[in-house]
């Protein structure tokens, strides 16, 4: 609780940047965004057998097909696009962990805990986050707004809930709350805040419908289900208590809609049902670390005592490993990315400094060094690395395999690669600004529902935002939808032993890209 205050009066001194952001035109009064989150729901278990509740609403709105998470195909890092509209190079929030030196010189850091991005927020004077959330600007336009996560990724939805402008919003993350005694009255009814998986999505939809929505329905609200991903990664896609834990997230999206239609609220409601990246079953799980090490590399989880010069800072996030190399020493990069073109396990490799056989972080979207965007781009890595990706099946006879960090073992399931099974995610809309019973074929993504709920509620945001209006999807549109142009880029290295080569696919509508998927690999001679 002391944090969560230090934290409430940092940006409570902070707020004078807020004030001088350009005003926004009031709310659209008739109208209602719910923005409903799966966590790592794959699109192809959505069925009338698995979701009943889901494929109903999509006979009613518009299922897009060609949805897309933003890379790394993680919570926290989408949970941020989705709320931003701006890619991560941008926005600030990069990987789940990254190693921020000037938070924590020792380990790299989880990016949603609070303390970190109470840190965060004092070193960058408030912007942490670089750019505002749907919720501050809605709040701004005199708005309310309620968020309820059973994940922690709800503290960056909306830190500043309880505070000037979000003086009557709610943000309830994982049991916790801003303003912080909002909680209070929440676990006196339903009790603490459960431990298992299942107990704490319902709770959370029971907070959401039952209390945050108890005064009247606010303009802007998000449900985070922790579901499917927690059990997924215990077991994989596919295991009959991952398919249990897709039905109990149907009956949370059915508890939101009927509380919808107990305020005869469904005729001014735009409900969002979307997931923040696929899903993908381990096939080899990588001890990296070891690895370098034997190869003569100084590779580190955690400094035990001050780094030093050339040591190598791993930051593993299941299907993707985030190096940083102390001193940016060139020799030293350049040694690590020759020695992972030649591995049986990298898929991707992405550099802050080109070099030959990898891509930019830019191409990535993860970084924008000629843009200037202070902290997004000074703490970026040196090196990215996504894992290799199959299309085989599992013990379930789901398709994706992947190499994966250390973390979690062969047979279990994770995400962050860019595998089409992890960079293909669900979207589903409906409501009085959707058409009836469509599908969508262009490509579409995370990025995109920032700039679509803004319209929908009549504001314009403060800020140029990288995703798109989806107005393909929209009644009452008179914008037509640009073509799709989709492209493929190549990056080899020839070795003495053999050539590396790695690819890229991305898709354009517009000025916004996509991107599709990307694997890569090593031919001996």
């Amino acid at each position: 609780m002391n944090l969560l205050l230090q934290f409430a009066a940092i940006f409570a001194i902070a707020c004078g940047v807020c004030v001088t952001a350009p005003a926004a035109q009031l709310l659209h009064q008739s109208r209602h965004v719910v923005v409903v989150v799966w966590d790592g729901m794959r699109p192809d278990f959505v069925s009338e057998q698995n979701t009943p509740a889901l494929w109903k609403l999509s006979r009613e709105g518009v299922t897009f097909h060609n949805h897309h998470p933003v890379y790394p195909s993680a919570t926290n890092v989408n949970g941020t696009a989705l709320v931003t509209g701006i890619y991560p190079g941008r926005n600030g929030i990069t990987a789940n962990h990254v190693y921020r030196p000037d938070i924590d010189v020792h380990q790299s850091i989880d990016v949603e805990i609070p303390a970190v991005v109470e840190k965060g927020d004092r070193l960058s004077g408030g912007k942490y986050i670089s750019v505002p959330t749907i919720a501050e600007i809605v709040q701004r336009a005199g708005g309310r707004t309620a968020i309820a996560s059973a994940k922690t990724v709800g503290f960056l939805l909306d830190r500043h809930a309880g505070i000037g402008p979000a003086k009557n919003c709610v943000t309830l993350f994982a049991g916790n709350s801003l303003p912080h005694d909002a909680i209070t009255s929440i676990i006196a009814a339903l009790g603490p805040f459960p431990s298992a998986h299942l107990e704490r999505d319902s709770w959370t939809t029971k907070a959401l419908t039952d209390f945050t929505w108890k005064d009247g329905l606010p303009d802007f609200s998000i449900l985070w289900l922790g579901e499917p991903d927690l059990t997924q990664h215990e077991s994989a896609p596919g295991a009959p208590a991952a398919l249990a834990a897709i039905t109990s997230a149907d009956a949370n999206l059915a508890v939101v809609l009927s509380a919808l239609d107990q305020r005869k609220a469904r005729g001014t409601t735009n409900v969002f049902v979307v997931s923040d990246h696929g899903f993908s079953t381990i096939e080899r799980s990588v001890d990296l670390r070891r690895i370098l090490n034997d190869a003569g590399f100084a590779a580190k989880t955690e400094f035990k005592d001050d780094p030093k010069k050339g040591d190598i800072m791993l930051a593993g996030n299941g299907g993707s490993v985030l190096f940083y190399v102390v001193g940016h020493d060139e020799a030293i990069v350049r040694r690590l990315v020759e020695f992972l073109q030649q591995t049986d396990f990298a898929g991707v490799i992405f550099t802050k400094q080109p070099m030959e056989g990898t891509f930019g972080l830019v191409q990535a979207r993860i970084d924008q060094p000629s843009q200037g965007y202070g902290a997004a781009t000074s703490n970026a890595p040196d090196v990215v690395m996504a894992f290799r990706w199959n299309d085989s099946k599992n013990q379930f006879r789901i398709a994706g395999m992947i190499d994966a960090d250390w973390q979690r073992a062969a047979g279990k399931g994770t995400h962050a690669t860019l595998s089409q099974f992890d960079m293909h995610n669900t979207l589903i809309a409906a409501g009085p600004d959707f058409r009836h019973g469509q599908t969508d074929d262009l490509p579409t993504g995370n990025v995109d529902l920032a700039p679509t709920i803004l319209r929908i509620l009549g504001i314009t945001p403060p800020q140029q935002l990288d995703g798109r209006i989806l107005s393909e999807a929209m009644v009452n549109s008179e914008t037509p939808a640009s073509n799709p142009e989709t492209k493929t880029v190549e990056a080899a290295k020839d070795f003495p032993s053999g050539t590396w080569q790695q690819t890229l696919k991305t898709s354009q509508v517009g000025s916004t890209i996509y991107l599709d998927e990307g694997n890569g690999g090593f031919v001996a001679r």
